[in-house]
């Protein structure tokens, strides 16, 4: 796996400050996507255990209130893979910080509808997440006033909450 980028001190994808991991892969290609570059699965940096070490450190700070995963998209097959080793460790050495992701995928079709069916990593990948935007960018939708989301159809899921109850359950933050 490889990424394009880590932010340190990231306000914009998430509450709070937090760390950014932007992966690079993606095959869902979301016409006016702010971040083409990262469709190539082979763009950026090699994702390595001195990258999981880095991310560990940024995360270290009482103010970093948490992790975000973006992309590309984090729940291309290969990227859910390549990120558990790192989401595994977040929740080991910082149970109380949160972890938000961004997905072109849909939640309850895509992500619990067939990943968590074909792809043994989507169950453990999910149970690492605390919120989910999902939804593919929609130019036409596209709204600067939505808070951590770039296009009206997108939702912000509580992930376990939704899980557990079988239905969406929305994150009322925003």
């Amino acid at each position: 796996m490889n990424y394009a980028d880590i932010k340190q001190y990231d306000v914009a994808n998430g509450p709070g400050v937090r760390v950014s991991l932007f992966v690079s892969g993606c095959t869902r290609h979301c016409k006016g996507c702010f971040n083409k570059e990262t469709w190539d699965f082979q763009y950026g940096t090699p994702f390595t255990e001195e990258t999981i070490e880095r991310i560990i450190e940024y995360l270290a700070p009482d103010y970093v209130r948490g992790l975000t995963l973006l992309g590309g998209e984090p729940f291309e097959h290969s990227n859910q893979a390549g990120l558990l080793p790192l989401l595994r460790r977040v929740r080991e050495m910082y149970p109380t910080k949160d972890i938000w992701c961004f997905s072109g995928y849909l939640f309850d079709e895509d992500i619990v509808g067939r990943m968590l069916v074909e792809w043994e990593e989507t169950k453990e990948f999910l149970s690492y997440l605390d919120i989910l935007v999902d939804g593919r960018f929609v130019e036409e939708l596209k709204n600067v006033n939505l808070r951590f989301k770039g296009s009206a159809n997108q939702r912000t899921i509580r992930v376990q909450e939704s899980l557990a109850a079988g239905t969406i359950v929305p994150w009322e933050g925003c």
